[in-house]
This record gives structure tokens, C-alpha cells and sequence, in this order.
């Protein structure tokens, strides 16, 4: 009887063991789940006629790299990582930022702003790649936190951001994930219409950031 006992004790020790470790995997799961269901939108399911995005999908994977530093608005020294856990899209200009840089700005800031309760969940980034005052009408037109404006090497930037052949890293708008993962690269002739349904669709599909 005793046996019989001790024995019913650790069938359900081992039960209740196993039992915990079903809930734990379930509750990984439940919270990787926007992060899965976003990226299979995107990376694998795509109607017939044509893929799902505008940008061009970035694969394999390019995290933020570690040893990117950039100089913030205090000119202090910062990892670009500090600023993952939003999404983040970039645009790459030296400090004069001429009417093409002007416009991509705008373009960026008018995209964040018609994700109207989501638009807390993006930064707009400025990567610039020298270390020359910017503008004061530029400044006013794109405060902080909205928009960031920091510092990086280019050489630096280059190395991480792919561009398109025949273009250059101005060109382009970059998305990046709140997991600090590079995402996304929209084209030369930006169509800011079709970058918000990008980002809207992302915004949508996961709630991560």
C-alpha cells in the first residue's frame, strides 16, 4: 500500500511537472504570436498577382549592429540600438539636407502622422553623416521625439544598409522592426501613399512596439 502510494505521488508530481511546462510554452507562444503572424504576412503569404508590400523585403535579416554609435541631439554617444523597440524609418542625408532630403522628411512625417492612435509606435530617424548644423526651419519643422536626429558614421551606415543598384543610400526610406531588425527599403521615387499602407498593414498585423 505503501508503494502503491509513493508511486501515485510521482505520477502526479511528474504530471504537474509537465503539466508547467505546457503552460510555459503555450504562454511563449500567446506572446510571440503578433511577431509570427507579421512576418508570415509578409515573408511568406502573398496573393496571387503580385507580393504583399511595396518596399523590398530586406532578407536575410540585418539587426541593428552593435558597434553602430551615433552622436544624439545632447551630442552625447549612443548605441543606434537604444533606440529599437519602435519602428523606425530612416532616412540618411548629410546636415544640409537639400530639397530632396527636405522631401523624404516630409514624406516620413506625413506617413507617421495617418497611423493617426498607432503613430506613437513610430520614429522617424535621421541619420546624418556629418556633423554640420542643420537648418533652424528644419529643426522647428521635425522636433524631437517625433523625428531624431543623430549623428552616425557613413561608412558605418553604408555597411549595414543595403541600397538598390544604381542608387545610393539617400535615396531611399528604411523600415526598421522594434526588434531592431531591418525590414523593409522603399524605392528612389517614393510613393508616400503606398509606404503608409505598408507601414499601416505592419502596424496592423503585430503588436510588438
Amino acid at each position: 500500500m505503501q508503494t502503491d502510494t509513493r508511486q501515485t505521488w510521482q505520477l502526479g508530481k511528474r504530471g504537474s511537472w509537465n503539466n508547467g511546462r505546457w503552460m510555459l510554452l503555450l504562454l511563449a507562444l500567446v506572446c510571440a504570436a503578433p511577431v509570427i503572424a507579421s512576418y508570415l504576412m509578409y515573408y511568406v503569404f502573398k496573393p496571387a498577382g503580385g507580393t504583399t508590400s511595396y518596399g523590398t523585403l530586406v532578407e536575410p535579416q540585418r539587426p541593428i549592429p552593435a558597434q553602430l554609435v551615433v552622436t544624439d541631439e545632447k551630442g552625447q554617444s549612443v548605441p543606434f540600438k537604444s533606440l529599437q523597440g519602435k519602428w523606425l524609418m530612416i532616412t540618411v542625408n548629410g546636415s544640409d539636407c537639400d530639397e530632396q532630403c527636405a522631401t523624404r522628411l516630409y514624406f516620413m512625417r506625413q506617413v507617421r502622422v495617418l497611423q493617426s492612435g498607432e503613430r506613437e509606435r513610430v520614429v522617424n530617424v535621421w541619420l546624418r553623416t556629418d556633423d554640420k548644423p542643420v537648418a533652424e526651419r528644419i529643426r522647428r519643422a521635425y522636433p524631437e521625439p517625433d523625428t531624431r536626429m543623430v549623428i552616425a558614421d557613413p561608412k558605418a551606415v553604408a555597411g549595414w544598409l543595403p541600397v538598390d543598384d544604381g542608387t545610393k543610400l539617400t535615396d531611399h526610406i528604411f523600415l526598421v522592426d522594434p526588434n531592431g531588425n531591418l525590414m523593409m527599403r522603399f524605392p528612389k521615387d517614393l510613393d508616400p501613399k503606398k509606404i503608409n499602407a505598408d507601414l499601416a498593414k505592419l502596424l496592423k498585423w503585430s503588436r510588438i512596439g
